[in-house]
């Protein structure tokens, strides 16, 4: 076994320079001119927090597609390689989601048309969830981790796959079209069921005695970690903390439900304290 303790030999990867650079220009177009039009059309302008989230979304996506994190993964650790996918399949499109206003949504996907009515049905719950459940189990299976190894453009295509997949899956939690949302208690649920899946090939990378893909089971050990201490890593990533990211988000939309549900309570009980004091005044004017 020999272990490679120095960085990893640099590589260029121009494509993701290009695919960086062209949605930076995207971000850039839509807020310098499409969003002019959308104002004078009434709809609101595109928000702070929704630049920050387009800002991460871009940062993390370069981070994850080139250098070292992309070598690494294709070629040292399946570790990195998990991380990777969970940043492709989760985080990311979870951020570019939250980026976009519902007018540049409008604006891709017309409303009331058959691309239209398309989409909501493939970003429903039921249909959105189970195909990035189906793609987490289908995309660790043994023979396609190899396949994608051994093939760039096939490479390239599951890393778009998973990432579409992870749009759809955000769409009826934090979507911009606010009437496809699951209510509250609803998100809640089916971010739960989004956690259970991917515990199985987490668990199964965990507790597995044998190698699992051999395409990792190299001499030449990245930082002289040893191949099922890896898999085990990797099994962790997905399995840990994967969960942790979907249930901290199943915090915050509890406990901003329970806010909304006081605002609503405390609006309720203002409104009864007004009526009761002006219930007299209104019996003496009608005397």
């Amino acid at each position: 076994m020999f272990a490679i303790s120095g960085p990893v030999p640099w590589v260029p990867h121009p494509e993701v320079w290009v695919l960086v650079l062209g949605a930076l220009a995207i971000g850039g177009y839509s807020a310098k001119v499409l969003q002019p039009k959308a104002i004078a059309a009434g709809y609101p302008a595109i928000h702070r927090r929704q630049k920050i989230w387009f800002g991460l979304g871009l940062t993390m996506m370069w981070l994850a597609s080139d250098w070292p994190m992309h070598d690494i993964a294709e070629d040292y650790l399946y570790s990195v390689h998990m991380l990777q996918h969970l940043l492709l399949s989760m985080l990311i499109p979870a951020c570019f989601v939250l980026a976009t206003p519902r007018w540049v949504f409008e604006l891709l996907v017309r409303p009331d048309t058959r691309l239209w009515r398309s989409f909501k049905k493939v970003s429903s719950p039921l249909i959105a969830g189970a195909l990035f459940n189906l793609l987490t189990m289908f995309l660790h299976w043994t023979k396609i981790v190899q396949w994608s190894a051994d093939s760039a453009a096939l490479h390239f295509s599951f890393h778009l796959i998973i990432f579409s997949s992870g749009l759809l899956m955000w769409i009826p939690v934090i979507g911009p079209i606010s009437e496809w949302r699951l209510p509250p208690l609803g998100q809640c649920l089916y971010l739960f069921l989004m956690s259970v899946v991917p515990t199985v090939p987490g668990g199964w990378l965990v507790f597995a005695d044998d190698v699992v893909y051999r395409h990792y089971d190299t001499p030449f050990r990245l930082w002289g970690l040893d191949v099922l201490a890896d898999q085990q890593l990797a099994g962790a990533i997905m399995k840990i903390l994967g969960g942790w990211f979907i249930w901290i988000t199943i915090l915050v939309i509890f406990t901003r439900s329970l806010g909304d549900t006081d605002e609503v309570d405390r609006k309720a009980r203002q409104d009864r304290h007004r009526k009761r004091n002006t219930l007299p005044e209104q019996q003496l004017a009608s005397k």
